[in-house]
């Protein structure tokens, strides 16, 4: 099995006879010139471009790699031999761990066995990354696919992932299986809901699959997984609001209660903005304080002989005080917000 290059010389010599981009390309004017050949060698072209950009940006990842993890062994241990080294050749830190991972997933690949350097041509670059971060069983018929010369888009991979996940997951019924195998229930429809069902327990997870079962169709598979999206929603959201941290409060029960009554989403909603509005009003209290303490700091600093930063902190008296004064955007109404702690 050949290897990714890893060495200068190696590199060399997997570079030679890949240096060629001299490809014929069609002549635009050519009215004699069919419109699919005319398509057909454009494609071609543009697949040759795609092989030398991937390659190219494999080997690129190495080369960052090395010099990041020789800075973390011989650096001065924050980094900034590695920064500089990107700055003097204009890559940006999120461009370089961009190829760094794109070189770690070939590595992966070939390591596992799944993959010759020869293959990794007739990948994009998306569709490399994305098999890297799929199940083995994916990988195989991905990486399969490669071997024998079709070329393989992030649009595949998906593709493929749906369809095995369509057909193993246990969270399906297996009348859900049976029409994903026959074509009636595309796999791209239930892929989704294997992602929402994944994240709900399992008391949750029976009912959709008992729905699921009674009526293994598209309509029903797409309500199911917004239920489980608006389920999973509301549990997360649930944990995180102190105000239903109440003992006399079955979450459960009132979720079973919104899905009765077919209100499920607006439940999920209320839920949701409970929590970012406690959240908010713990952030409002945090800069609030800060911005007091700095007021009083700069009141004790100044004096009759700075009678603008003076003026300044006076105009910051109304939000810096125990009530906050806030003009709305039209400027007719003020929210009034009076600040009551414990400490």
């Amino acid at each position: 099995m050949s290897e990714v290059p890893q060495t200068p010389n190696d590199l060399a010599e997997a570079l030679e006879g890949l240096t060629d981009l001299n490809f014929q390309l069609p002549d635009p004017e050519d009215s004699e010139l069919p419109e699919f050949d005319f398509q057909e060698q454009l494609d071609n072209a543009w697949k040759v471009c795609d092989r030398f950009d991937l390659q190219t940006d494999i080997w690129r990842g190495h080369i960052l790699r090395v010099v990041r993890d020789r800075e973390k062994k011989g650096g001065e241990g924050r980094g900034t031999g590695f920064l500089n080294w990107l700055k003097e050749r204009e890559i940006s830190k999120s461009q370089a761990y961009s190829l760094i991972e794109l070189a770690n997933s070939a590595d992966t690949l070939i390591e596992q066995g799944h993959l010759s350097t020869d293959a990794i041509r007739n990948f994009s670059k998306r569709a490399f990354v994305e098999t890297a971060k799929a199940s083995p069983e994916v990988q195989q018929m991905v990486t399969d696919a490669a071997s024998n010369g079709d070329r393989i888009t992030r649009r595949e991979v998906r593709q493929l992932t749906d369809e095995w996940t369509a057909m193993n997951s246990e969270l399906l019924p297996d009348e859900v299986k049976e029409k994903a195998s026959t074509g009636s229930l595309p796999p791209r429809f239930l892929a989704p809901l294997v992602r929402e069902m994944e994240k709900l327990p399992p008391s949750h997870q029976s009912e959709i699959q008992k729905e699921a079962a009674e009526n293994p169709d598209v309509d029903t598979v797409k309500q199911l997984t917004s239920d489980a999206r608006s389920l999973s929603k509301y549990l997360d959201a649930a944990a995180q609001v102190q105000a239903l941290n109440q003992s006399h409060l079955d979450m459960e029960m009132a979720l079973e209660e919104a899905l009765r009554i077919g209100c499920l989403n607006t439940a999920a909603d209320v839920v949701k903005q409970a929590a970012q509005l406690e959240q908010t009003v713990a952030k409002l209290y945090t800069v609030w304080k800060r911005l007091s303490g700095l007021a009083d700091r700069l009141y004790v600093d100044t004096g009759a002989s700075t009678p603008n930063l003076r003026l300044l902190l006076s105009c910051l008296d109304s939000i810096s005080g125990e009530v906050i004064e806030v003009g709305l955007g039209d400027g007719e109404r003020t929210i009034r917000l009076q600040i009551l702690s414990d400490s």
